[in-house]
C-alpha cells in the first residue's frame, strides 16, 4: 500500500458497485428540458431544438422547452421573477438537457448565456444540475464552427453537468431548414440523430447514481472541517 500522508482515509470513498450499479432503477421516461439561444420569429436555434426534441420523444424521452422571451438579465430582478422561477423549476425536474444556440461573433448569444446564468449553482442544499447530462449544438449563419458548443462545454462543465462526448454543430443553418421550420434530410440532421441517442444512453446510465459519480473527496473534507469547527465551537 502507497504511503499517501496528505490523505485523509476517513474521507475517501472507494468505488461502490452497489451504487454504481444499482438493483433497481428509474424506469419512467428520461426527462429532458430544451435551451435555445434567439429570439428571432425564425429562429435556427430553436428550430434545430424542435427537431431534436422530436427526435428524443421519438427515443422514449420526455421533453420540455423553456421559452427564454421575456426571461429578465441576470440579477436585474429578483429570482422569483414568473421567469426565473419557471426556468430554475423546469432545470430541477430535468434529468438532462439540451443547449443549441447560434454562433454570434464568435460566441454563443446573450440570451443563451442569460439562461444559463440563471440557473444556480445551489438551491439550498440542492445542486440543480449536477451530475445531469448535457448535449450541445449550434447552428451558424456561414461556415461551420465549434466555438460555440466549446463554450458550452466549458459552463457544462462549471455546472457540474455531464456533458456528453458528442455535439452538433449545422452550418449555413437558413439553408437546413425548409419552409415549415422543419429540418432538410442531410448529414447535419443526422448528426443531431447521434447527438439525441447518446444523451438518452447517458441519461439512462447515470441518473440513478448521479449524486454518487460527482461527489467529491475535496468537499467532504471541507464539510467535515466545518462540521468538527461548529460541533468544537465553545460558548461563550
Amino acid at each position: 500500500m502507497p504511503e499517501t500522508p496528505n490523505l485523509d482515509d476517513t474521507l475517501l470513498h472507494q468505488p461502490d458497485a452497489d451504487t454504481l450499479f444499482p438493483a433497481t432503477r428509474c424506469t419512467h421516461p428520461p426527462r429532458i428540458l430544451m435551451l435555445y439561444g434567439s429570439l428571432r420569429e425564425r429562429s435556427f436555434s430553436r428550430l434545430a431544438a424542435e427537431e431534436a426534441a422530436r427526435i428524443l420523444e421519438r427515443l422514449g424521452a420526455e421533453v420540455r422547452s423553456f421559452d427564454p422571451r421575456d426571461l429578465p438579465l441576470p440579477d436585474s430582478v429578483e429570482a422569483d421573477h414568473p421567469k426565473v422561477a419557471e426556468l430554475r423549476d423546469l432545470v430541477q425536474w430535468c434529468e438532462g438537457m439540451v443547449w443549441s444556440s447560434p454562433e454570434r461573433h464568435g460566441a454563443m448569444t446573450g440570451i443563451m448565456k442569460a439562461q444559463i446564468d440563471w440557473i444556480p449553482l445551489s438551491l439550498g442544499s440542492v445542486r440543480p444540475t449536477q451530475g445531469k447530462t448535457l448535449a450541445v449544438m449550434q447552428v451558424s449563419g456561414g461556415s461551420q464552427s465549434f466555438n460555440t458548443v466549446n463554450q458550452l462545454r466549458i459552463l457544462g462543465r462549471w455546472m457540474r453537468l455531464l456533458t456528453i462526448p458528442n455535439q452538433s454543430s449545422v452550418a449555413k443553418a437558413w439553408n437546413e431548414f425548409e419552409e415549415d421550420g422543419r429540418m432538410k434530410p442531410s448529414p447535419y440532421y443526422d448528426r443531431i440523430v447521434d447527438v439525441m441517442e447518446e444523451l438518452v444512453k447517458f441519461t439512462l446510465l447515470t441518473r440513478d447514481i448521479r449524486e454518487h459519480l460527482v461527489d467529491r473527496y475535496s468537499e467532504r473534507k471541507e464539510s467535515h472541517a466545518e462540521l468538527s469547527a461548529r460541533v468544537n465551537l465553545k460558548t461563550v
